[in-house]
């Protein structure tokens, strides 16, 4: 299975995926996760030995919900998902970073840059996944964790909306210097996700480029359970 989809991931039509990745910051994935797997991703949650910590959103106020952390080594799933997705987007990370006339610094592989995460004490796994259930949200933020963090991170819907819940859509927010934000909302069906910058992104100027900051977040459920699984590629401290 884990091999399977790494074949997927790989035969992705990646130069469309870049260009969406450079014109509009984001790319919306094709539905690569079949119900088997979100269900076996969602039987997870409840066995604690799978994750290093919870958190409750209300109490660091955060939204409303609760998220769990894997614990090293991940389930085979996940670590794929991981493997499979960052060589890809190293590539547009480094190509960010010229844009913005900054050397590139992200390695070809993930195994390389989870060493340049240990060299800065980030050691904590940080795939995670998380639960909604009705009422519940999650604020705008940003998944950093440490002076080292990947440009691009992944979301992938867990469970199907408008029959196991509703609302709940995925937001994103840009925010360009010296001009009112710009909001995204995403409506993922089962097994597709999104790739979105984890902190800022390059945009063309009359100057040349500069960046725009982005933070994510949940709308409200208002019904049902809303499952997701997020794959953030860099340690936490």
């Amino acid at each position: 299975m884990p091999n399977r989809l790494a074949e997927r991931i790989a035969s992705m039509d990646w130069n469309s995926l870049q260009l969406s990745l450079d014109e509009k910051g984001y790319a919306a994935l094709p539905t690569l996760l079949d119900k088997g797997q979100c269900r076996a991703i969602i039987d997870t949650y409840d066995e604690e030995s799978n994750f290093r910590s919870t958190i409750d959103m209300a109490r660091y106020r955060l939204g409303s919900g609760e998220y769990k952390y894997y614990r090293d080594p991940l389930p085979g799933l996940l670590q794929q998902l991981r493997v499979s997705f960052y060589p890809e987007l190293a590539k547009t990370a480094n190509r960010w970073l010229e844009q913005l006339g900054r050397d590139a610094i992200y390695p070809a592989e993930l195994p390389e840059f989870i060493d340049q995460c240990r060299q800065q004490e980030q050691m904590r796994s940080t795939p995670l996944i998380l639960k909604y259930e009705a009422g519940g949200y999650n604020c705008l933020h940003q998944d950093l964790y440490g002076e080292v963090f990947f440009p691009f991170q992944a979301v992938f819907a867990l469970n199907q909306r408008e029959t196991d819940y509703t609302g709940g859509e995925f937001l994103l927010m840009e925010q360009r210097p010296r001009a009112q934000s710009r909001g995204h909302v995403f409506t993922l069906e089962q097994g597709a996700g999104l790739i979105f910058p984890t902190n800022h992104r390059p945009v063309s100027g009359s100057r040349g480029y500069y960046r725009a900051t982005l933070r994510h977040g949940v709308s409200t459920i208002t019904s049902g359970i809303r499952y997701s699984l997020g794959i953030i590629f860099h340690n936490a401290k």
